[in-house]
């Protein structure tokens, strides 16, 4: 299961198709908004959650357990984009302050936006920022004349993209893998991590249009080359990079973004998340 769909999560998407290929039973299907992941892996329902370490985080200062453990990165970086009405190659933060943005309000991505602003000198409060809803609906109301700017993840259909969020800031363990440590002892898991090995790589060094062309039953309402963009631009930004591997101080990155929007109560320890 996905906590969102998107090419920003092509490894995993293609490692389903890998998966599948060689004649496994792999279902797939996207978190709903009264759905919990940590409950999904703990009653057995779901095997495998596209998450984020952040994700354990305010669960753990509830006291909630068991909490699925994290053993594989997905993207070391942010996958948003800020996209305006009109191309800017001289684009700066600072224009930001005085305009409205359309910001995607999900936890992690709003943190680490406010995180991207004030890093590159911006001040946050000078944003006019408006929460549109869900993505469609947020593409819809730019395309519709609403905001200056829209925080979108690639593929975007309106407007262009004039900064990245993830090339703004510093690497971080932003999204990734995780389970029930029950399953880490199944033989299931172990071939799941062998192909996903496997995907990630050739995700991140394959030519664009034949990733594209790999997972493009995952996307049958996404132009092939709008789809085949999304991907270079994810190649391009070195989100795939590294081994899957969670790093040690990309987890302490993730943390620092938090801890300065006072998203988190304490710094959680990395082997209390990360296995």
């Amino acid at each position: 299961m996905a906590s969102r769909h998107s090419a920003f999560y092509s490894p995993l998407l293609c490692c389903i198709g890998f998966l599948r290929d060689g004649g496994r039973e792999v279902t797939y299907d996207v978190l709903r908004p009264d759905q919990r992941s940590y409950a999904l892996i703990r009653d057995g329902e779901v095997n495998i959650m596209q998450s984020a370490v952040s994700s354990n985080w305010k669960p753990m200062e509830r006291g909630v357990e068991p909490l699925p453990v994290h053993f594989a990165q997905i993207n070391q970086r942010d996958g948003f984009f800020l996209v305006a009405r009109q191309p800017d190659s001289v684009f700066n933060w600072k224009k930001l302050e005085g305009k409205t943005l359309l910001a995607d309000h999900g936890l992690q991505p709003l943190v680490m936006l406010k995180y991207a602003v004030r890093h590159n000198g911006a001040d946050w409060d000078k944003i006019k920022v408006v929460d549109a809803g869900a993505p469609g609906q947020m593409e819809a109301a730019f395309s519709a004349g609403t905001a200056d700017y829209v925080h979108l993840q690639a593929p975007f259909t309106a407007g262009v993209a004039v900064v990245s969020v993830g090339a703004s800031m510093p690497a971080v363990a932003f999204s990734s893998l995780c389970c029930a440590r029950s399953y880490q002892k199944t033989e299931t898991y172990r071939s799941f991590v062998s192909a996903y090995k496997r995907a990630r790589e050739w995700v991140r060094t394959a030519p664009a249009e034949e990733v594209a062309a790999a997972q493009a039953s995952f996307f049958p309402h996404v132009a092939p080359e709008l789809l085949t963009a999304a991907i270079q631009r994810y190649q391009d930004l070195g989100c795939w990079e590294g081994s899957i591997d969670i790093p040690h101080d990309l987890y302490e990155q993730a943390l620092n973004v938090f801890h300065s929007a006072g998203a988190v109560a304490w710094r959680h320890r990395y082997d209390e998340v990360v296995g």
